[in-house]
């Protein structure tokens, strides 16, 4: 599917949001769940390739480094009606693939994916809801939040560089939205996040969880909310969605080991 891009808009210093639409629309085929996402083919600017690409035809003309790489983003907003979706692009300067890419979108660009996929909505028949992340998970909360019903309970946390990166959230009122503050990207170091959920207070009945973000840190909550607190896996939407001093190609090329899953058995989250 082949989408234009119609409009940007700068959330906050590492946020921006593209909407795309466009005659590719009709062959978009929605997903009723909340973390939904699609997976974008982005090419190297100074080849000059423009979608629809032929992958067989591709791979045979291109070098490896110059093939098509892929990326999983969050929709953050579906219009049916209008026939527009909008994605939030983290953005850490120069950093990766698909960042740069959406800083420097210009009304008109074109972008590939595929349809949706995704598991995840907050679900009524659950005492209380936890939902954990990064700037990476952010979409997929804010989505999440705006499918809840007003008579869910539970907390929300989620790690930003600093207040500036903060964005609204119009959680029910049983919902706490807590935010926690690095001082600057990313490390293992400065990351409060597993820390923070591990010393929060905890509720007894069911739980159903949705935590995305940081591999190790992931791998730590999943030890705690799964192997510690025993809430059941079936419960739990936990899985990485990058990994610290890893390039998106090599965290992938990771999910099938050992070091790369989340959960100790062979089948990861």
């Amino acid at each position: 599917m082949v989408l234009e891009v119609l409009a940007s808009e700068r959330l906050s210093p590492h946020m921006m949001r593209l909407t795309f639409g466009g005659p590719g629309f009709a062959n978009f085929q929605d997903k009723a769940v909340s973390d939904r996402y699609v997976k974008i083919l982005f090419t190297r600017p100074e080849l000059g390739l423009q979608p629809p690409y032929d992958l067989d035809d591709l791979r045979e003309k291109l070098a490896p480094e110059d093939f098509p790489v892929r990326r999983t983003y969050t929709l953050r907003h579906v219009d049916l009606e209008a026939q527009t979706l909008q994605i939030d692009f983290v953005i850490h300067g120069d950093q990766g693939i698909a960042g740069p890419w959406a800083l420097n979108a210009k009304l008109g660009d074109q972008i590939c994916f595929t349809s949706p996929g995704g598991l995840y909505t907050p679900n009524p028949e659950f005492d209380r809801h936890l939902l954990v992340g990064d700037e990476s998970a952010l979409p997929a909360i804010s989505a999440a939040v705006e499918d809840m019903t007003e008579d869910m309970i539970g907390d929300i946390y989620l790690e930003v560089s600093g207040p500036e990166d903060e964005v609204r959230l119009d959680a029910p009122a049983g919902i706490t939205v807590h935010w926690l503050h690095r001082g600057g990207y990313y490390t293992p170091e400065n990351t409060k996040l597993e820390e923070t959920v591990r010393n929060a207070e905890w509720h007894e009945g069911t739980l159903q969880v949705f935590a995305h973000g940081e591999r190790e840190t992931m791998k730590s909550l999943r030890a705690y909310l799964n192997g510690e607190r025993g809430v059941d896996r079936r419960a739990m939407s936990l899985s990485a969605y990058w990994a610290y001093g890893r390039a998106e190609d090599e965290f992938q090329a990771e999910k099938k080991s050992p070091i790369g899953q989340i959960y100790p058995e062979t089948l990861s989250a």
